[in-house]
């Protein structure tokens, strides 16, 4: 049997490539004559360089930028054949916030960091700028970036793995200034903020405006294009042809909730089997999703690990460990 595994990263416990490692080697236990492909994968999020550097090659850079915290912090970034992919979580992401300082900095937390990149990767000759977004520790609406990015002369392209707008009850500050330690007033007065921003009045309303704290918003205003992360990751990985000569897909990432319905990974790859009649599981940390729901996006089953261990601190605890041995289970479902 040929299964393909290709994971997003789970949630700041295991990067993609580990993630799809520690899947292996548990299928591998219950099902050692099955052949696996790995292809780790991103959707703009945390990963994204990653990722497309061990698809396509090229030259792999680090530039020192500003930080989160305003504090200078390296980040890494893509030239491939003239164009630059750029990780936002890279220069601003919530990792970079030490846990106990997420509530005050959830306000101040800056994307300057991003605009450092950007302006690296034209300096350097990029024709186009790929920027993925996601996993940041951030809610300005991109107005670090615009503080030093004020004019492109480049293609600027946004590859985002939401599609909220920039305002209400699924925009930036109310969907996601909590995941950042924004307390329901603090939620209320970023809302406001990025509400007053009259640069990105015209393109609040778009999609993708919300992602990463607004920052979506800010590069649609310096005239880029909203590309879905995941399907340009599919593209550029060769997802389609792994696929074309699998029996199984196998994704997962840390929740699987509804967030990750909308234009998040799992339904790239979902899709993908669907459309060549192979079943698709869900592995992943925490499952919210319903049956009927998943199925509609091309998702056969899906599985949590939490449930498997007992507990999501007992999944934390050993996050490797334990996603290798729900993945050992589901072979001896599945493998024939």
């Amino acid at each position: 049997m040929r299964v393909l595994v290709a994971p997003d990263c789970f949630g700041g416990t295991l990067t993609a490539g580990e993630a799809a490692e520690a899947i292996a080697l548990g299928w591998r236990s219950t099902a050692p004559g099955d052949e696996l492909l790995l292809r780790p994968l991103a959707d703009g999020g945390p990963g994204f360089v990653d990722v497309l550097h061990a698809a396509l090659g090229g030259d792999l850079r680090s530039t020192e930028v500003t930080g989160p915290l305003g504090t200078p912090v390296t980040a890494r970034w893509l030239l491939h054949d003239g164009t630059a992919y750029v990780e936002s979580a890279e220069a601003c992401g919530l990792h970079l916030v030490p846990r106990d300082q997420r509530a005050e900095w959830c306000e101040r937390a800056t994307t300057r960091g991003v605009g450092d990149l950007v302006l690296a990767a034209s300096s350097a000759g990029a024709h186009t700028i790929v920027v993925g977004l996601g996993g940041s520790g951030t809610t300005d609406g991109g107005e670090g970036l615009l503080s030093v990015v004020t004019d492109v002369t480049v293609r600027l392209i946004a590859a985002s793995d939401v599609e909220n707008p920039l305002l209400g009850p699924h925009g930036a500050a109310v969907t996601f200034g909590p995941q950042k330690g924004a307390s329901p007033e603090a939620v209320a007065r970023l809302e406001a903020r990025l509400a007053a921003m009259d640069r990105l009045r015209d393109v609040r309303d778009l999609p993708g405006a919300g992602a990463a704290g607004g920052l979506g918003a800010a590069l649609l205003a310096l005239g880029a294009t909203v590309e879905s992360g995941a399907g340009l990751v599919r593209a550029l990985t060769g997802l389609d042809d792994a696929l074309a000569v699998a029996d199984l897909a196998i994704t997962g990432e840390g929740s699987f909730d509804w967030q990750s319905l909308r234009g998040k990974l799992v339904t790239a790859v979902a899709s993908g089997a669907s459309a060549r009649g192979i079943p698709c599981l869900v592995l992943a940390g925490q499952v919210s999703v319903g049956r009927r729901e998943a199925g509609s996006a091309g998702i056969t089953d899906s599985y949590a690990v939490a449930d498997h261990a007992g507990s999501v601190e007992a999944a934390m605890a050993d996050p490797a460990g334990t996603l290798g041995a729900l993945a050992a289970q589901v072979a001896g479902q599945w493998s024939r």
